[in-house]
């Protein structure tokens, strides 16, 4: 059975960091590309961070970068988002997901094949 289990969210105040954490079962990652989505309280799910496991590439969205770090251990099946600096705008649940087809195209959210069930993180002013 194919399960990502995402984890590491809790409540943290502007400025601090969370590193999330998404394991892998069922599956190996086999080069795959690895993104973190979040979905704010009546807001559509985005794409924030990818890494492409195929030639290590690794993409975040505007909002985050260089505050947010996506990486992965393969040998551990288990992919990471470092996030440092956060700001309360950064409260969301956020997602882990796999896309097959090795492509980052973090505004596809369709085009992810596997999901965790998601992580709340929560950023206070």
């Amino acid at each position: 059975e194919v399960q990502l289990q995402a984890s590491g969210g809790g409540l943290v105040q502007a400025g601090g960091s969370l590193k999330l954490s998404c394991v892998a079962s069922g599956f190996a990652f086999d080069g795959y590309a690895l993104g973190w989505f979040r979905q704010a309280p009546g807001k559509e799910r985005e794409g924030i961070a990818c890494i492409s496991l195929s030639d290590r590439s690794a993409y975040y969205d505007d909002s985050v970068k260089g505050r947010f770090t996506v990486s992965s251990d393969d040998a551990k099946n288990t992919m990471y988002l470092q996030m440092n600096s956060l700001k309360p705008e950064d409260t969301a649940v956020y997602y882990c997901a796999v896309d097959r087809k090795r492509l980052c195209w973090l505004d596809r959210v369709p085009l992810f094949d596997y999901w965790g069930q998601g992580t709340q993180v929560t950023v206070s002013s």
